[in-house]
């Protein structure tokens, strides 16, 4: 039988968390300090060691440290109510085989236990760094989940592709991998790849020499030598030209490249993190992305969750956001309790972005100090708030439809029939919805959606839409 040491300063927790282990068939002791965390260990070595961070009499995590030092072998499980990054790259770095945020899932820790007696403890390096010198915010599940992954991928190498609605964070979660990794020392060097004209795309990466096109009067390094022993930033990957996807690829097997109309092989020493607020996975199957690009971009992935599925830390991002622009030399202001209320409800489509402006307009623009619901309201647009999740449906099926008719063949999104194939796609359903609703009477059908009968059965004759009825009920 496998013995648990589990080690935590509230009662409740040592009870419920000792009951679900004994039942899962492990011998559990108890330890509240780590005063008793120091004798449990010199009596009845354990198998797993799991452990709160705060303690009454000290810091559970700086003591994993020295355990893990002492006992190299030994499986640690963190259990944590500050749930923030730091607390997650902390775990990481003293080897930690778990972190789970408080409250977590006993059925989760049970997992982990018996995870960690099977393969015992991961070790890694990390440095770190304090709270407010760490650009992302949260402790909602979702931001769990996405610090778990960073506190692992920050002890090596491994290509990160992050995916997230815009306005997510996609940057600040490169940067956090960069500078809380073994390359922070070297350059953090970002490109957008929708904001470069596809004809330099590949120069914008990979430089260029002299004489290599038109006004090119001296020789340029591309951002992969500008991020030489650092870390580059790929975002909006999915917006690259084919052509350049294919020159990407061969970098990232070769690890070599040449320059824009050079013939020297320069080797590429970088971490590549991308991003992309598309779906790729859609992208490849449209043809409109490379498959073998995508298996290279997404070894380890990253999924940011959307503002309206966090709810919970807009509390907390949106004072971290009034602080900042105070610290800016904007006014102070602060927020009432209706008005936290109407920012948690809002559906933010513009996510942590959106929200960190309308903070920065508040301070300019509030005429008191604290904040109130009406004018928070007042900024929004006088839009009423909602605490219901936007479909996001709408915007993904028009988008896997233009790559679809991107697909079908060479040109067909610049043949001037664009428009026209994606309002037919989007009107039939619509028109159809509305005549079924209606019992096929196209008069009531035609004054629900705002136009004259004369232009439904236009619609309907150029759709081939064929309407069932008595004369399409045309009596009203």
């Amino acid at each position: 039988m496998s013995r648990v040491l589990v080690v935590d300063d509230d009662a409740a927790i040592r009870t419920v968390v000792a009951q679900a282990l004994r039942r899962a068939g492990h011998e559990v002791i108890t330890a509240e300090t780590l005063a008793q965390l120091d004798r449990a260990l010199a009596t009845s070595m354990p198998d797993v060691l799991v452990s709160d961070v705060v303690l009454p009499d000290g810091d559970g995590i700086a003591r994993m440290a020295e355990i893990t030092a002492r006992m190299p072998a030994l499986p640690i499980i963190i259990l944590s109510a500050q749930n923030t990054l730091t607390t997650a790259v902390r775990a990481a770095e003293v080897g930690a085989y778990e972190y789970l945020p408080k409250p977590f899932d006993l059925d989760d820790l049970t997992r982990a236990v018996s995870g960690a007696l099977a393969r015992g403890s991961v070790s890694a390096s990390l440095p770190v760094s304090e709270d407010h010198a760490l650009p992302l915010i949260g402790r909602s599940p979702a931001m769990q989940n996405v610090y778990r992954v960073i506190a692992r991928v920050v002890s090596n190498d491994l290509t990160v592709l992050i995916s997230g609605e815009s306005g997510t964070g996609k940057e600040l979660v490169a940067r956090a991998i960069h500078d809380l990794g073994h390359r922070a020392s070297a350059p953090f060097v970002a490109i957008n790849m929708a904001a470069i004209p596809r004809e330099l795309i590949e120069a914008e990466l990979f430089g260029h020499e002299r004489g290599a096109f038109t006004g090119a009067a001296q020789r340029n390094a591309g951002r992969f030598e500008q991020a030489a022993g650092g870390t580059l930033f790929l975002d909006e990957i999915g917006d690259m030209p084919m052509e350049a996807q294919t020159r990407l690829l061969r970098v990232l097997q070769s690890g070599e490249f040449t320059s824009v109309g050079g013939a020297r092989t320069i080797r590429s020493d970088v971490r590549i993190v991308a991003a992309t607020n598309r779906d790729l996975a859609v992208q490849v199957a449209a043809g409109l992305f490379r498959e073998d690009l995508f298996y290279r971009l997404n070894v380890v992935p990253i999924a940011l969750p959307s503002l309206r599925d966090r709810r919970q830390d807009v509390a907390l991002l949106a004072p971290h956001f009034l602080e900042h622009a105070a610290a800016q030399g904007l006014p102070r202001r602060e927020l009432a309790d209706d008005a936290m209320a109407a920012l948690a409800a809002h559906d933010w489509p513009g996510n942590v972005r959106e929200l960190e402006n309308l903070m920065r307009r508040l301070a300019v623009l509030a005429r008191d100090e604290v904040i109130d619901a009406p004018t928070i309201n007042a900024l929004l647009g006088d839009r009423p708030v909602s605490s219901e999740v936007p479909d996001p449906g709408i915007a993904a099926a028009v988008r896997h439809l233009v790559d679809r008719i991107g697909s079908e063949r060479s040109g067909a999104l610049e043949d001037g029939t664009l428009y026209e194939r994606v309002i037919g796609e989007v009107e039939r359903p619509l028109i159809e919805m509305m005549l079924a609703r209606h019992g096929q009477n196209q008069l009531r059908a035609a004054r629900a959606l705002g136009i004259n009968r004369n232009t439904l059965r236009k619609r309907l004759d150029t759709l081939g839409i064929a309407v069932s009825g008595d004369e399409a009920g045309e009596r009203s």
